[in-house]
């Protein structure tokens, strides 16, 4: 044989080995998109690959997938944190989470202040008679417990949650307004030890509100000391977000001192118009403590409006001992005399929300119980008073005592120059404060605030897009490779080779909040594939009805 004959022979042996070398297979390929990988830098096109639950290539590399999704035109980015979901009841009874889903969360964390346990037998008792429009079975006893529960239901997010420190008191104290004797507070350091272990993420408070209010700095600072040996955070809704704001922000820089541990401030705001001003001195502390060492971050959701109960209108005295003792109160005629000249001062020992809103026109109802009370949804106090023939604030007592719940109710209290100047903030993440809905159903018996349906789609569509507040890249970065680093959760919130697959495909182009204070039950619109951990749960927008939701776990878990 000639040398030419050998070498040409030599030639197609090595391109029939190339040629039967297997080619890799993977799950699921998304081609021809736009990534943004989580970190804030500038995006590249191509392909990404998944392989069971996890991102195995991305880029360019070869190989096919089972399945393969088009992304052309579109955004690829990791999926979205909500920081503050109150899903705990809504995801119990409908684990599809669409409201959510379908602006891209992934990761739903809970337990501002309240948690879903650990809870005793009187506490079991209690939840299952306050419930609403909403019922479930309580059969849990621990946070752990309960974030099993969803898991082993079926949830389309990922869940996780802080230990409420409110929960905690609960547990030892009740309602009373006291300091914990030295076993109580022994008692409440073993149960956060315990939540801890199971997966909490740190200690979460709640600081307006009763019994929480009652606590002292002491209090809160020992419960964080535990969190803080499992590597948690501390996470409040602050003591004051109106007229003691900065005395609140200093409370929170000196736990986290004392403490020794990472904190984040719910829903950053300066609530009531004559505190806009502040906004710039709470920066401006918290960029200092930033400096000297303390890790403080922030989040919030991206409208001028809160939502809570009428609960924050009336003074925290009249609502020791629980529900039931509030309404003994505002049915005898001295007490009530009393807490409605209190709804009338600008109070500086609580928070009133009432007041720093300005008028009863800026407060709206959107959740009642009693059928008898319902027609009354999305009418604001005012038009209610106006109706009943009462005053704004004898109707709002009337309103708690004959609803047999708090009554939920939006308040109008912040500056839009405000929002956008915090949005700007590179420590800022963002959380909804509401439940994961869907827009049919039991959930329609009341009205939400529509934080509930377009939080998320509204950083992207108005404040990116239309109105250029930061760029689409960073905003990514703070709706997911930020919030799970402060939370220390490991191989989330970036897309990289060895991540969870919590992947969201969207439009930058069209994705838009809808929801409006008048009608919020309106989904977002804009995202066309939501993967959880490599499993599609939602498809060309709309719900696969897959539950590939997990608990994820804090970084102290055992």
């Amino acid at each position: 044989m000639s040398q030419h004959l050998r070498f040409w022979g030599f030639v197609s042996l090595l391109a029939l080995s190339f040629s039967c070398q297997p080619t890799t297979q993977y799950d699921l390929v998304i081609r021809n998109a736009t990534l943004y990988d989580g970190s804030g830098g500038a995006p590249i096109q191509g392909d990404l690959a998944i392989s069971g639950d996890t991102i195995a290539a991305m880029g360019k590399f070869t190989g096919k997938g089972k399945t393969e999704v088009d992304a052309a035109g579109m955004a690829l980015s990791p999926g979205f944190v909500n920081m503050l979901s109150w899903g705990t009841e809504s995801l119990l009874v409908d684990g599809r989470g669409l409201s959510d889903i379908k602006q891209g969360v992934t990761l739903e964390v809970m337990g501002e202040g309240w948690s879903m346990g650990p809870l005793n037998e009187q506490m079991k008792k209690d939840e299952a008679g306050s419930q609403g429009d909403i019922k479930y079975d309580i059969s849990w006893t621990t946070l752990g417990e309960y974030l099993q529960t969803l898991e082993k239901k079926g949830v389309a997010p990922n869940v996780a949650s802080f230990v409420g420190a409110t929960t905690l008191r609960i547990h030892e104290i009740g309602y009373e307004d006291r300091q914990p004797s030295p076993e109580e507070l022994k008692n409440m350091q073993m149960l956060a030890r315990q939540a801890m272990e199971e997966g909490a993420l740190g200690i979460g408070s709640s600081m307006i509100y009763a019994p929480a209010t009652y606590a002292s700095t002491d209090e809160l600072i020992t419960l964080s000391r535990v969190a803080s040996q499992y590597g948690g955070m501390y996470i409040t809704h602050m003591r004051s977000e109106g007229n003691k704001l900065l005395e609140a922000v200093d409370e929170v820089l000196r736990i986290a001192r004392d403490a020794n541990i990472p904190a984040e401030i719910y829903h950053l705001k300066a609530a009531g118009k004559s505190n806009w001003a502040k906004m710039d001195k709470v920066i401006a502390k918290i960029d200092s403590a930033q400096k000297a060492g303390l890790k403080i971050s922030a989040d919030m959701y991206t409208y001028t409006a809160g939502a809570t109960g009428l609960d924050a209108a009336m003074p925290t005295w009249a609502q020791e001992g629980g529900y039931a003792e509030w309404v003994k109160r505002l049915q005898d005629p001295a007490t009530r005399k009393r807490v409605i000249a209190e709804m009338k001062t600008d109070a500086q020992d609580w928070e009133n929300l009432y007041y720093a809103a300005g008028s009863a026109e800026k407060l709206l109802l959107v959740g009642f119980r009693a059928d008898s009370l319902k027609k009354f949804t999305g009418k604001t106090l005012a038009e209610v008073s106006k109706i009943r023939g009462k005053s704004p604030e004898e109707t709002a007592c009337d309103l708690v005592v004959q609803d047999g719940s708090r009554v939920g109710t939006v308040y109008f209290l912040m500056s839009e120059d405000n929002v956008k100047k915090q949005i700007k903030l590179p420590y800022v993440s963002f959380g909804s404060d509401a439940g994961a809905l869907a827009s049919e159903g039991d959930f329609l018996k009341s009205s939400t605030h529509p934080r509930a349906y377009g939080n998320f789609a509204r950083v992207l569509g108005k404040y990116v897009r239309e109105e250029k507040v930061i760029s689409l890249e960073e905003a990514i970065r703070r709706l997911s490779a930020l919030p799970c680093e402060n939370l220390k959760i490991a191989k989330r919130g970036k897309l990289a080779p060895g991540y969870f697959a919590d992947v969201v495909v969207f439009d930058p182009k069209t994705i838009a909040d809808k929801a409006t204070f008048d009608t919020p039950h309106q989904y977002a619109v804009g995202v066309k594939h939501v993967f959880v951990n490599g499993i599609q749960v939602l498809a060309n927008g709309e719900p696969t009805g897959k539950a590939a939701g997990r608990f994820v776990k804090g970084p102290g878990a055992k």
